[in-house]
């Protein structure tokens, strides 16, 4: 079922990318001309037209995805000590494994590199805490090096201490995240690596946290959110147009409403 879940979910994730929607526009006008359907071809390629303007203007996509990013506080850690925390949680979604990880000998970080960024900081501030990096891949045909396999590897360059690092290498998104994750936290609580009553720090980006935690929540684990990889400020920028970082606001806005939605019907939160 889990597998039928993560499939479907990727062609629903094809189907809402905004950018895809003008291909299909296009392509239906360049069939009504040739079908000599001359109102219905320009009746599409107006469509293609509006589309990529909506999404190239970035309050368009800013204002939502502000909201959305800001559905979880951040939590201050400046009065927080190690001894506050069970250990540090880092979610896959940032690094490219694969094949070119191994066709090429270097890990290569996304745009929601502050992840990894963030995860190196609070490694190296709390060296004492376990860490668990949970991911696999998010392709629907993955080869090559897991994204659990890769932060391996960063850790390892970066020279940062693994004495209590732990890996997860199975999961391809957040609900098995969350699932795969959970033995290995109670095992670790059982074995007395740290204490199973005390919250662990959660690290994600902001518009993926608001899910992230209704999953830890359903699945009875305690974290404290530290989002990161903000992609939008306090200020709309209204004369602002940018095609590129307007289908990646969108598609970081849809991936997560259609997300959310496909979960609370399936009971994972």
């Amino acid at each position: 079922m889990d597998t039928l879940f993560f499939v479907f979910s990727k062609i629903v994730q094809f189907g809402i990318e905004p950018l895809n929607w003008a291909i299909v526009f296009i392509a239906l006008s360049l069939l009504f001309l040739g079908l000599r359907k001359p109102q219905l071809c320009k009746r599409f390629l107006l469509m293609a037209l509006v589309d990529l303007l909506l999404v190239g203007w970035l309050p368009s996509s800013e204002v939502f995805l502000r909201v959305l990013e800001d559905r979880v506080s951040k939590v201050s850690l400046t009065q927080m000590s190690e001894k506050d925390f069970g250990g540090i949680i880092i979610l896959g979604g940032a690094i490219e494994g694969g094949e070119i990880a191994l066709d090429r000998g270097e890990v290569s970080i996304y745009s929601s590199a502050e992840r990894v960024t963030k995860a190196f900081e609070l490694i190296r501030q709390y060296p004492e805490l376990p860490f668990i990096f949970s991911g696999f891949s998010g392709r629907l045909s993955p080869k090559g090096m897991s994204e659990a396999d890769a932060f391996k590897q960063l850790i390892a360059e970066q020279g940062l201490p693994d004495r209590f690092a732990h890996y997860e290498n199975q999961s391809r998104n957040t609900y098995e995240n969350v699932s795969l994750m959970k033995p290995m936290i109670l095992d670790l609580g059982a074995k007395g690596v740290n204490d199973a009553q005390k919250p662990w720090l959660l690290i994600t980006s902001a518009s993926h946290m608001y899910r992230s935690l209704k999953i830890f929540q359903k699945q009875g684990i305690e974290v404290i959110p530290v989002p990161v990889d903000y992609q939008t400020g306090n200020t709309l920028h209204w004369a602002s147009f940018d095609l590129v970082e307007g289908a990646q606001q969108w598609n970081n806005l849809l991936h997560e409403l259609i997300g959310l939605l496909a979960y609370r019907i399936t009971g994972k939160i």
